[in-house]
């Protein structure tokens, strides 16, 4: 959300932000704003002015009684009483107001930074770096499900039994690599300085509203019937509340944590969750980074941290790329976000695996994460976020690019000692070739 007294003054600048995401819509929303907050402001200055009238009324009562002067003192209580009746009617009027600006401006986008590519989707999306030379081998490599198969790893038949589509049982070696991963990826985050978190699987409106936007919550989030209370996304969602009108001492910035998940997602608006593969899901476990910080280290803090996602698909070997998200692909609170995505040897493309983001102080200023600099003052912190892994997408990059020609899976070094020693992976039978082992 941006800052109010920021839209009254450079509405043209707002509006062309608006353009830039391509959400023309909402251009009546910038003019609706200034109406609705001049009215709001009018009406709080008269408020405050008949408070001041009506005290300063008040006190002439006393004086004027211990004079005699009945009838005066009688006018000035009509006074007063027409006063309070006027007042009345302001303070009815004053959140009706207040909340017909802010229903507004929870609508309208943050600013972009001037970096970003501008185009209408995720096809106008931009290349930045690729690191790792991406592989096509000489054998046909299978569905990613076929590949887990081979393992006995995967159950995708009874998962739609009991939960319907978008769900799935990890089996056996599969699913230890799943949780190998996750191991790894927790304590490489620790290793690089931060501090490791659980956090709370479920959520309060006010969070939710102060983490995301009204469209993606709505495409994502799974509500409790009959509580307050939401599952989770992402970590990031209740990472991020948990401080939720704090003032943070500035020499405890920066905040840089990492969270383990599960994550659950209503996947709405996608075509169709996939009934064999586990691409797209509606249940998945993840490891996160979060930062708060000062608004002048935001930068640094979201070109470091996807550089952190970057190194740990390189250190399991994995070619992995990154795509600056273009104007239309931002979600609304973000001002700069950037997907890392791994190369996939079937399907001879890179994949989304993650996602990094600059929110400025856009989180902040709706939860109220507030930091008390070193001379006292009271400023809004910024955060980002950034995916380290979420599996089981991530095991579609690594058992593909980690695939023999005997069906086998070679495990990397640093994920060793997180499968108890083991180096490869032994399939029941084949999948390339469909012969048992």
């Amino acid at each position: 959300m941006l800052d109010i007294k920021f839209v009254r003054e450079n509405p043209e600048l707002v509006k062309e932000n608006i353009k830039k995401k391509f959400q023309d819509q909402k251009l009546p929303l910038v003019d609706e704003v200034i109406k609705f907050d001049a009215e709001a402001r009018a009406n709080q200055k008269e408020a405050d002015d008949l408070r001041a009238k009506k005290n300063q009324a008040s006190k002439q009562i006393g004086a004027l009684m211990a004079k005699g002067q009945k009838d005066e003192a009688e006018k000035v209580k009509a006074e007063v009483a027409a006063y309070s009746a006027r007042l009345k009617e302001l303070e009815e009027k004053q959140p009706k107001l207040d909340e017909e600006v802010k229903k507004r401006m929870m609508i309208i986008p943050n600013m972009i930074d001037a970096s970003v590519p501008i185009g209408p989707d995720d096809t106008h999306n931009v290349e930045n770096e690729r690191f790792g030379e991406p592989v096509v081998p000489d054998f046909e490599v299978p569905y990613h499900t076929d590949i887990m198969e081979s393992f006995g790893g995967i159950d995708i038949d009874s998962a739609r039994e009991v939960a319907g589509n978008g769900f799935y049982y990890l089996v056996g070696d599969i699913a230890r690599l799943h949780s190998a991963v996750l191991s790894y990826a927790r304590d490489f985050m620790i290793n690089h300085g931060f501090t490791y978190v659980i956090p709370p699987y479920m959520i309060r409106s006010k969070v939710v509203d102060g983490v995301m936007s009204f469209a993606e919550m709505d495409a994502m989030m799974y509500k409790i019937e009959g509580e307050d209370l939401y599952l989770i996304g992402t970590s990031e969602h209740s990472m991020i509340g948990r401080f939720i009108d704090k003032i943070i001492p500035a020499e405890q910035l920066p905040l840089t944590l990492t969270s383990y998940s599960p994550c659950f997602r209503k996947e709405k608006g996608a075509h169709g969750i996939e009934e064999r593969g586990v691409y797209r899901i509606h249940q998945f476990e993840k490891e996160e980074m979060i930062v708060v910080c000062e608004p002048e280290e935001a930068m640094d803090w979201y070109n470091k941290l996807w550089k952190l996602t970057v190194d740990f698909f390189r250190s399991l070997e994995i070619p992995v790329r990154t795509l600056e998200c273009c104007s239309g692909d931002l979600a609304d609170l973000k001002v700069k976000s950037c997907d890392v995505e791994a190369w996939s040897p079937r399907q001879k493309k890179y994949f989304e695996v993650g996602s990094c983001s600059n929110l400025s102080d856009a989180q902040a200023r709706r939860l109220r994460i507030r930091v008390k600099g070193k001379d006292g003052k009271i400023h809004l912190a910024n955060t980002l976020n950034n995916t380290c892994v979420a599996p089981p997408r991530m095991l579609i990059a690594f058992l593909e690019n980690r695939l023999q020609a005997d069906g086998s899976v070679t495990i990397p070094e640093p994920l060793q000692a997180y499968m108890g020693g083991t180096k490869v992976l032994v399939p029941k039978y084949n999948s390339i070739t469909g012969k048992k082992n």
